[in-house]
């Protein structure tokens, strides 16, 4: 099932991606840099949603594909990493954060393609700890994006910084999670090809 709402959903997520890190190249007579900072956190935010929601309807619709299970984490992880490198080139995220979540993204898709290719991919399947990571980092990063001040208090920069700190942390716990479930089976394959 190539062709379904859900696969769209997250086609659109790939498209937005171009438009999402042009905001910020478009020239200061075009737009100024709140607008782009607030354009750039909605599209982030409706990326987050689509997410969500072309999960829910896969299920809902009975229309889950292996195409769409492979797209879809494909489509999260680029649109989290270009929000990230945007933002260490905005100056809104130390460097050292965003190679820890965009690094472990990629340790963890390769030890999960090597899990699944052994078949044991139910043993680094997605755990609690990183739907929390996962959603710690959806909120940060729209805040980041935001930048400005929100009402009279609510400084979305300073509460983004915090949320993605606390993102950083998790998502090496989770990687060390991932990696202590797939041990095991790397050891035993070890011992076959040794």
């Amino acid at each position: 099932m190539l062709y379904n709402l859900p696969n769209f959903l997250t086609f659109l997520r790939i498209l937005a991606i171009p438009l999402f890190v042009g905001i910020f190249y478009f020239p200061h007579t075009w737009l100024l840099p709140a607008n782009q900072n607030l354009i750039a956190a909605l599209i982030f935010a409706g990326a987050a949603i689509t997410d969500w929601l072309d999960g829910y309807l896969a299920r809902v619709m009975n229309q889950i594909s292996a195409f769409g299970a492979f797209l879809d984490p494909v489509a999260d992880k680029l649109m989290v990493s270009a929000a990230l490198i945007v933002l260490v080139y905005l100056g809104r995220l130390d460097a050292p954060i965003a190679l820890i979540i965009i690094g472990r993204e990629i340790a963890v898709s390769a030890l999960r393609e090597w899990m699944a290719q052994i078949g044991r991919s139910k043993s680094v399947a997605v755990s609690f700890l990183g739907k929390i990571k996962t959603s710690s980092q959806m909120v940060a990063i729209p805040l980041l994006l935001y930048h400005d001040t929100i009402g009279d208090n609510f400084d979305a920069q300073q509460i983004g910084t915090w949320l993605i700190y606390v993102a950083a942390v998790l998502t090496l716990w989770s990687m060390f999670y991932y990696l202590k479930a797939a041990l095991p089976q790397v050891l035993k394959e070890e011992k076959k090809n040794f």
